[in-house]
């Protein structure tokens, strides 16, 4: 398994590059986001692990990036900084994890783990629920024909809902299928998303698809 290290933090880069190869992996560390961008583009790599704040690009427009061009490498962002709308940027962005600063090396390896176990199952699939279309292979979200504009988070989220489309989905459900991340699930990170979410697939149309199930979770359903 091959690892990118996007980290301007010479110490933090080492440390990591060293530990991820002990445990069997290859793992390569660039000190910018420009050139953390040109390599992710140009090789073939499992996983990144990206630092927020680099030098040249900020590691959220890398990520904004090579999700605008298809690349679907999962991604876990490194920062010092834990706000929720830190948080919510990043994950809208594209990022499947989020770990801040310090970490102890045992849960960077398991979330990278975790990340790698994942990407293999996402499938791709199209769904129809009502008159909302989601064709995964091509990104692409239509409702009454009109295509939503959605952020590579939201897609993954409505594609989520979708495919267990019908079935309340509990919040723990959604954080293990669709981040990765291993916050409070009770967080509001969770319902700021989903109202963004809302903002674009329903409150343009009279009849809404998302529910809330209180106490429980969320579903999306034509009736």
């Amino acid at each position: 398994m091959r690892i990118l290290i996007v980290e301007d933090e010479k110490k933090t880069a080492a440390f990591i590059q060293k530990g991820l190869t002990e445990h069997g992996f290859v793992a390569m560390s660039v000190a910018d986001g420009n050139e953390g961008l040109d390599v992710a583009m140009s090789r073939g790599f499992d996983a990144l692990i990206v630092d927020v704040m680099l030098p040249q690009r900020t590691g959220w427009s890398l990520v904004q990036h090579l999700r605008a061009q298809k690349v679907d490498t999962p991604v876990l962002f490194l920062t010092a900084r834990d706000s929720v709308e830190d948080r919510v940027k990043g994950l809208e962005l594209g990022a499947d994890d989020y770990l801040v600063k310090p970490f102890a090396f045992s849960e960077l390896l398991a979330r990278v783990r975790t990340l790698l176990r994942r990407a293999p199952s996402r499938q791709a699939e199209r769904y129809r629920v009502g008159d909302l279309e989601i064709d995964l292979p091509r990104r692409k979200a239509t409702r009454a024909g009109q295509e939503l504009q959605l952020t590579p988070k939201e897609f993954l989220l409505l594609g989520h809902l979708a495919r267990y489309a019908g079935e309340v989905l509990a919040r723990e459900n959604i954080v293990e299928n669709v981040w990765d991340i291993h916050f409070d699930p009770c967080a509001n990170v969770i319902d700021v998303m989903m109202r963004r979410l809302r903002a674009k697939v329903d409150h343009p149309f009279e009849k809404k698809l998302i529910h809330t199930v209180r106490g429980v979770g969320y579903v999306l359903k034509a009736d």
